[in-house]
């Protein structure tokens, strides 16, 4: 299998053009390929496929070989890469992905893409369509137990569902590995959830780490940086229509939450190797 690897600050993935390649069977691939020591390494895998309705449809599956919605750093790479390899001729594109078709401009230099602006769409807050097994229009700044101990928590789906928490205490000792999975795998979120934990150092900058369901810590998160710039808006602690740097651990994004609704989101996509693989 012939790839490419890619990242969006630090957010990996082993993408494949199949438009020429064929993928059977991408849950059992995706596992294989992200192993960090018997395949390639990434926190994923991503197919680039032909679209009915779209200039191309990307397929997102986690590490653990579970199929996501929706991947905010993956989808500015596959922007990248269908513009770099002639899929698409001009820096306008739109993608299909299981939550909707997703529209980016991309910043072009010496005949590449280096970073995009992604339409992220509008952020969706009604637990029931998160989803949430909780009542209500909204679930912002709500208690929730998880492991004996109380957070403060707002709910919001940029494609996936998130889960963010804001605190006081410095997010980088934070005992992620400990607690992320409590987090995942709580009743309240019956599709599992991706949670974010944040710092606010003013108001046009936030800092995250996040866990993600089926991958855990992840070096950034474009939905997750994106429902973080929505819940500090929020809760707030930031402005609609003002951008928003999220600083992750593999660098930061920008984010304009608008008052319509609409989230859009700027960051990098970096092409590392092409590769073939045996598997």
């Amino acid at each position: 299998m012939k790839f490419s690897k890619m990242h969006g600050i630090g957010n990996d993935y082993v993408y494949v053009n199949c438009f020429r390649e064929q993928v059977e069977n991408p849950e059992e691939v995706s596992i294989q390929v992200s192993d960090r020591r018997k395949g390639i390494g990434s926190d994923g895998l991503i197919l680039i496929l032909p679209s009915d309705v779209a200039d191309c449809r990307m397929r997102i599956f986690n590490a653990d070989g579970s199929e996501a919605m929706m991947c905010g750093n993956g989808i500015r790479c596959v922007a990248k890469y269908a513009y770099d390899n002639g899929i698409v001729s001009k820096p306008e594109l739109s993608v299909e992905t299981n939550s909707g078709i997703k529209y980016i401009q991309l910043q072009i230099q010496d005949g590449k893409a280096v970073s995009a602006t992604v339409d992220m769409g509008k952020a969706i807050l009604k637990p029931s369509e998160i989803p949430m097994n909780a009542e209500g229009e909204t679930f912002i700044a709500q208690p929730m137990q998880v492991n004996g101990k109380t957070y403060i928590a707002t709910g919001v789906s940029m494609g996936n569902p998130h889960c963010v928490v804001f605190l006081e205490q410095d997010v980088d000792t934070l005992e992620l590995e400990k607690i992320g999975s409590f987090f995942e795998n709580h009743e309240l979120f019956p599709a599992r959830v991706n949670t974010e934990f944040v710092n606010i150092i003013d108001k046009h900058t936030l800092k995250m780490r996040v866990w993600e369901r089926g991958s855990g810590e992840t070096m950034a998160c474009g939905t997750g940086a994106c429902a973080v710039a929505v819940a500090s808006v929020l809760n707030g602690y930031c402005q609609h229509d003002e951008t928003i740097t999220v600083k992750l651990a593999g660098g930061d994004l920008q984010i304009v939450y608008q008052t319509d609704g609409t989230v859009m989101m700027t960051g990098s996509a970096t092409h590392v190797f092409d590769g073939e693989i045996l598997l």
